[in-house]
């Protein structure tokens, strides 16, 4: 994944005007429980958002394009659990995962329609809830509401962390110095946190 990963990244440094189809893209397929699965892209679309300062990418045209193929991700997914309801869960590859499908029926009764927004932003959740609205039959425009909208605070979350990744890379590679420290004072910061929460168990 690493590797597809960079090779994506440098296609995109040379070819900035597929940027935004790319992006598309790679929402789409994260949105798509049989797709996510296997390909999970969510890491993709951090890198590419690391290249907007340095490369010149236009930052709101890959949020909406993000967004809408999100939306449009988990809008198929919603189909696809009202057209063939629980029987999905033992086609491949949901059937590698028994648990995915009941988990995300439990999550959303438990959630209703707010189980939309809050599956985006957890794997496992972001491939299962969808489908289950679906199969549950959930009110198409309750589902849509809750779908777009967490679509696009997902989409603009992820770039924009990977645009202020970006630029602190940056800027750490301008003062390598002071990058350093920042480095060690994370470590830091990390190990203090680590022990602390190891201690309390």
């Amino acid at each position: 994944m690493e590797e597809l990963t960079g090779v994506l990244i440098e296609y995109i440094r040379q070819h900035k005007e597929w940027a935004v189809l790319v992006i598309f893209v790679l929402a789409f397929g994260e949105s798509i429980a049989f797709v996510s699965l296997v390909l999970p892209f969510w890491a993709m679309l951090i890198a590419i958002g690391t290249l907007v300062d340095s490369s010149g990418l236009n930052l709101p045209a890959l949020w909406v394009s993000a967004a809408c193929g999100a939306a449009l991700g988990d809008w198929f997914s919603y189909w696809l659990g009202r057209h063939f309801h629980l029987q999905i869960g033992a086609m491949w590859p949901l059937s590698r995962y028994p648990d995915l499908l009941p988990r995300g029926h439990t999550f959303m009764q438990k959630y209703g329609v707010f189980a939309i927004v809050i599956g985006r932003f957890f794997g496992p959740l972001r491939a299962s809830v969808p489908l289950a609205a679906g199969a549950v039959e959930m009110d198409r425009m309750s589902f849509q509401l809750a779908n777009w909208s967490s679509a696009f605070l997902w989409a603009g979350v992820l770039l924009f962390f990977g645009n202020g990744l970006g630029r602190v890379l940056e800027w750490m590679w301008d003062k390598p110095e002071l990058g350093a420290v920042l480095v060690g004072i994370v470590a830091v910061c990390a190990a203090v946190f680590y022990y602390y929460f190891k201690s309390e168990k």
